[in-house]
């Protein structure tokens, strides 16, 4: 049986800043009603990331609202919020992250089934050049795709 997947939220935002060498699917540990403001489809990944503390993976600053009909057991936004994974591939990670000086970045949030999911990219920064290129590329793309469908 397939499990369905009903996307949550993009960090297009990561696309730009970052080369995404790696993407990896990890599960999330949420309180009741972070689940139900996700089911709502309110996340931000945007200033989000990913860090590696004592051999377990947290991940920080991803925003989820308050749920509107919560009480007083309603969750902090941008609390950081543990990563579920094996612990080889995260001692793999963190060797990655060390040698080659990588950053993990969450790149989309989802529901896979009943389980929200986090999809991490093992990312590379970004220079300024590299962002003019990327998007250079993607306009010359863009007016090719345009002058072929006109013909």
């Amino acid at each position: 049986m397939k499990a369905s997947t009903k996307k949550i939220a993009d960090n297009r935002k990561a696309y730009h800043d970052f080369f995404i060498e790696d993407v990896f699917e990890c599960g999330i540990v949420l309180q009741g009603t972070e689940v139900k403001s996700l089911r709502a489809g309110k996340c931000n990944l945007k200033d989000a990331y990913a860090s590696i503390d004592n051999g377990e993976l947290w991940l920080k600053q991803m925003h989820i609202s308050p749920y509107e009909h919560g009480n007083i057991f309603n969750h902090e936004p941008t609390r950081p919020r543990k990563l579920l994974m094996h612990k080889r591939e995260i001692a793999k990670l963190e060797a990655e992250v060390k040698e080659q000086g990588l950053t993990l970045i969450p790149t989309a949030a989802y529901f896979k089934g009943s389980h929200v999911k986090i999809a991490l990219g093992l990312a590379k920064g970004k220079k300024l050049y590299d962002k003019r290129a990327t998007s250079a590329e993607r306009d010359s793309k863009r007016n090719i795709e345009r002058a072929l469908k006109d013909n």
